[in-house]
């Protein structure tokens, strides 16, 4: 069998070359640059080649951290700025060699991080970059900066290394925007993905880049919780909208420029049992437990009268109060009302009932709940939405991926007031996650949750109140379980450190954008390995759309270039000064007005 040779990846001059190794620790080392010309070659952020150990035919690949100037001092000076007697170690020219705290040596000396290892692949025949390092330098290694065409070489294998059916173009390396930066596909979703980013940092758009490639794909499945409504403007989604208080019972359809928006009820029997409890119950009164007890024996009272008239025997037998089966919630407040006015027969005459009098407040909430507009697309959804069948309706609209321009849904919460929105986008996230889990393995399709404005709605536990806590919860879960069923999270938020820790300690795959905010960095930091600390300490000065990929799905932790989207969201920044030079139609605040007033802006 013919010997493949292998070929030549990197011809490194004396131009290229940067020092030898001095210190090695983990995954961190120090070079030793003897001259200043040589230091100049090295920069904050620039990429670096190393032998490994000697007869180890590969390449260390680092990234600088820092540089770092030995300015040498006579002896005298040294003794007379500090006042010391002691010896202090020579150079071989006689430059006095400073010490730092911990007792490392000052020279010229730079810091990087090893990133991962090139060797060559004989089954594939070429050279492959992996992020696993077995082997470090030895002391005195030989280090070269990687620059024109061995960062070209370089960044050709990251390219070449990459699936194409499975890559996901995110944009340009910001170190060679020659290279197309690749994502794994697979793995960006597999194991959760966040992205972090300021206002105005580019978030927006690089979600629309993400969705725009995604939905070019025959059966990709995304579904985006659209908080602002940025997102209602994209022709190739599908647009769903939670009706707001101003029109309880409609159905149609409304147009919105060049698309349609389909109206999404979510009638109350979807809610599960803690959701409903949390809704209803107070727990802090003194009755709370007989008013639970009375409550969901009620409703499965009401869920097994419609079992039986539709003569669904084998649900019937297996069904719990969890199961999303249609009832009505008139006869459970009819039942709870009849309880606590019961009066029961006693020895000398009518007695009060058992559960006399403890139901009052209960019957009061509920019938608050069910007056209140701002729940008219729980209470007030049209009759043909507590059909048997309404459920199956609505999952085909929110998961289907067969119909034309279904492959990415984009649901419009805009209009829900902000002190339900958790709760309602909570159970928009449980009812997928119930459903996939309930798909058989052959016939399940794996889907994507984008949450947009995600500290919103999955706050820290910290101070909530029942119905956040059920929505929390129920993230939590998917986040810890939601891989082994097809169900993955990104995670999109402009204030990381306020959105659940559990949360994102299951994203493996981070997208960190310009972060000003002290506490969002530090958050972030937290989700990084130590050895890529450093990398952090650019999130405060990149450049709008510019972002710092870390995860299992790019090869080389890196600054990429976002590129943006042929159809950009509606949530480009406001440019105040050039606005306030037009001319300006007479503003309609009466309409405004009015639109607050009936929370709506129809």
């Amino acid at each position: 069998m013919a010997m493949v040779r292998r070929s030549v990846l990197f011809e490194f001059t004396e131009d290229t070359f940067l020092g030898r190794v001095r210190a090695v620790d983990t995954r961190k080392v120090s070079i030793h640059v003897k001259t200043d010309s040589d230091l100049r070659k090295a920069k904050v952020g620039q990429l670096v080649s190393l032998k490994e150990t000697s007869g180890v035919k590969g390449w260390l690949i680092g990234l600088i951290d820092k540089v770092i100037k030995f300015v040498s001092v006579s002896e005298s000076e040294h003794n007379e700025k500090n006042q010391v007697s002691e010896p202090v170690p020579k150079l071989d020219n006689g430059d006095l060699v400073l010490r730092l705290e911990g007792g490392e040596d000052v020279i010229n000396t730079v810091r990087l991080t090893l990133l991962g290892t090139i060797r060559w692949n004989a089954e594939e025949k070429g050279w492959r970059f992996s992020r696993s390092i077995v082997q470090v330098p030895d002391i005195e290694a030989e280090c070269h900066v990687l620059v024109n065409k061995q960062l070209e070489s370089f960044m050709n294998l990251l390219t070449t290394a990459k699936n194409p059916e499975q890559s996901l173009a995110l944009g340009k390396y910001t170190i060679d925007e020659s290279a197309t930066a690749y994502l794994d596909g697979n793995k960006f979703f597999q194991r959760h993905a966040a992205l972090l980013g300021s206002t105005g940092s580019g978030k927006s758009w690089t979600v629309a880049a993400i969705l725009e490639k995604a939905a070019k794909l025959p059966t990709s499945n995304l579904i985006v919780f659209d908080i602002h409504g940025e997102y209602r403007n994209l022709r190739y989604a599908r647009h769903l909208r939670i009706p707001g208080p101003e029109e309880p019972g409609k159905t149609s359809k409304i147009t919105l420029s060049e698309y349609l928006q389909e109206v999404l009820y979510l009638p109350y029997w979807l809610l599960n049992a803690e959701e409903m409890q949390a809704m209803f119950i107070d727990r802090s009164e003194f009755s709370a437990h007989n008013q639970v007890m009375a409550f969901q024996d009620a409703v499965i009272e009401g869920k097994k009268a419609v079992l039986a008239n539709l003569k669904k025997t084998q649900v019937l037998n297996a069904f719990t109060l969890d199961s999303p089966i249609p009832f009505s919630i008139d006869a459970v407040i009819d039942k709870l009302n009849e309880l606590n006015e019961e009066m029961e027969q006693g020895i000398r005459g009518l007695k009060q009932g058992k559960f006399y009098g403890q139901f009052g407040r209960l019957l009061t909430r509920l019938r608050s709940k069910l007056s209140d507009k701002r729940y008219g697309f729980l209470f007030h959804a049209p009759q043909s939405e507590h059909d048997y069948d309404a459920m199956t309706r609505m999952v085909y609209k929110l998961m289907d991926y067969k119909s034309e321009n279904s492959q990415v849904k984009v649901i419009d919460f805009s209009e829900v007031p902000s002190d339900i929105l958790p709760v309602i986008v909570g159970l928009v996230a449980r009812i997928v996650y119930q459903v996939q889990f309930w798909t058989n393995h052959e016939n399940r399709r794996p889907l994507v949750l984008v949450c947009d404005e995600a500290h919103l709605y999955l706050p820290k536990k910290e101070g909530l109140n029942p119905v956040e806590q059920r929505s929390v919860e129920a993230f939590e879960k998917i986040a810890r379980e939601g891989r082994k069923y097809g169900v993955a999270l990104f995670i999109v938020s402009q204030r990381p450190s306020d959105v659940s820790t559990t949360v994102l300690s299951q994203c493996n795959n981070v997208i960190a954008l310009r972060l000003t905010n002290s506490d969002d960095q530090t958050t972030v930091k937290k989700l990084m390995p130590e050895s890529l600390e450093s990398l952090l300490e650019v999130l405060p000065v990149m450049d709008i759309g510019e972002a710092l990929v870390v995860g299992d799905s790019v090869l080389l932790p890196s600054r990429i270039r976002i590129t943006q989207p042929e159809e950009k969201p509606l949530s480009a920044t406001i440019d105040f000064w050039s606005e306030w030079l037009k001319d300006a139609a007479k503003p309609d605040f009466a309409r405004s007005v009015e639109n607050m007033r009936k929370q709506g802006r129809g």
